[in-house]
């Protein structure tokens, strides 16, 4: 899921994005206290999540074509519903991770990412009839960056279930058809936590906030954080969000209102520990500041893009044997990160060594989660295969 310049990291803030994960559940307090509605100008766009599983006239027509109802006689409900979604020749959906969509979005842009894809596969299910379960999947957070930003993502799925009869529906694992759109290695024997829709709502929410805030829409951003906090109290993440607005909007006591208000619900919080930290730091309340950061490093004690960032610094300065060392550990860390993979195609590049380029190139394309991003990976792997062809020709 390329990135604009960045601020340094002591500046730098984290937020839970893209296919978020599993919310936390625990005693909350009212959280009028962290709103400021008058200082944000009203949104440009509809807030909110009422339609969110909404059929469109276009969703409903489809679901009434004989091509849908095909599929459906083939294959059965299930598995009929997926290959009507997403078999190549049907309605040809792509993953982009930047937007997160409705239902109704997702299917009329033909896009989304994996949260925007549960969500409308959530809607088809049940307008059949199927029993729907959203899960949370264990597995390793990847972390991003833009625009001085730091995003965390983490993995959701659903599982659709059979009708045994009206009103009774089957939850039986063992019945269940899990779809997972961008599944992890081994994610069949990776753990998952159910949860419910409301958790899948606030994740909407709370992503839609982030996205808009990388955009550099703060007020739409304030609106959609406003409205994850109000809709679920007990959620880390979504304070976690609202708080770096109100940071970057310029008020430092309701962001630090907003990042206590999240350790409260999730103490070992590493995003809101990382922000928290350097807001305190910059008021000089250096003792608290310190603590904070012994916390997060406890939890992860070499930050993310760390190594890449040396690596940076050393392809600025011609070291590319040590950028290539540096870009290795990153990728080590980070597999998935198509970002990684790119700049280590490029230090090899750079030594002399075009095969291990165009090897990173291809994993560069394939974990990408943007539809621009790997059109141009996709792009410079060609170049590369064009100048190893007219090499052979010419030997």
């Amino acid at each position: 899921m390329g990135r604009l310049p960045l601020l340094l990291l002591s500046l730098s803030m984290a937020l839970l994005a893209g296919c978020a994960g599993t919310l936390q559940h625990a005693p909350s307090a009212p959280p009028t206290a962290l709103f400021a509605d008058a200082a944000f100008k009203p949104p440009s766009e509809p807030i909110g999540s009422g339609d969110l599983f909404s059929l469109s006239p276009e969703m409903r027509a489809y679901l009434r074509s004989p091509a849908f109802a095909a599929r459906l006689r083939e294959h059965g409900q299930k598995q009929g519903l997926l290959e009507a979604l997403y078999s190549k020749g049907e309605l040809q959906l792509e993953y982009d991770s930047r937007v997160t969509r409705s239902a109704a979005g997702t299917f009329a842009a033909r896009s989304g990412n994996c949260l925007s894809l549960v969500i409308m596969t959530a809607a088809f299910a049940r307008e059949l009839g199927l029993n729907v379960r959203f899960q949370s999947v264990d597995t390793d957070e990847l972390w991003s960056r833009d625009g001085g930003l730091y995003m965390v993502s983490t993995h959701v799925n659903i599982a659709l279930g059979r009708r045994n009869a009206p009103g009774n529906y089957s939850s039986d694992a063992q019945s269940m058809l899990v779809v997972d759109f961008v599944p992890p290695p081994a994610a069949a024997r990776m753990r998952t936590r159910e949860l419910d829709e409301q958790d899948i709502t606030v994740l909407f929410l709370n992503n839609r906030a982030v996205e808009a805030l990388v955009d550099g829409r703060v007020d739409d951003a304030y609106w959609w954080a406003r409205s994850a906090v109000a809709d679920n109290p007990h959620d880390a993440a979504a304070y976690n969000t609202l708080g770096v607005i109100h940071q970057r909007h310029g008020d430092q006591a309701l962001a630090e209102r907003a990042f206590r208000a999240a350790l409260e619900r999730e103490p070992e919080n590493l995003p809101v520990l990382q922000n928290l930290g350097p807001l305190l730091a910059a008021q000089g309340r250096a003792a608290e500041a310190q603590e904070l950061a012994r916390r997060a490093a406890a939890i992860q004690p070499t930050p993310p893009y760390h190594y890449f960032d040396q690596g940076m610094t050393a392809l600025r300065q011609g070291d590319f044997e040590n950028a290539r060392r540096m870009f290795e550990r990153e990728v080590r860390r980070a597999p998935y990160s198509d970002e990684f993979h790119f700049w280590l195609a490029v230090a090899y590049l750079q030594l002399g060594d075009a095969g291990q380029a165009r090897e990173q190139l291809a994993l560069a394309v394939q974990h990408s989660a943007r539809g621009d991003m790997r059109e141009l990976y996709s792009a410079k792997l060609s170049h590369l295969r064009r100048l190893d062809a007219s090499r052979i020709k010419l030997q």
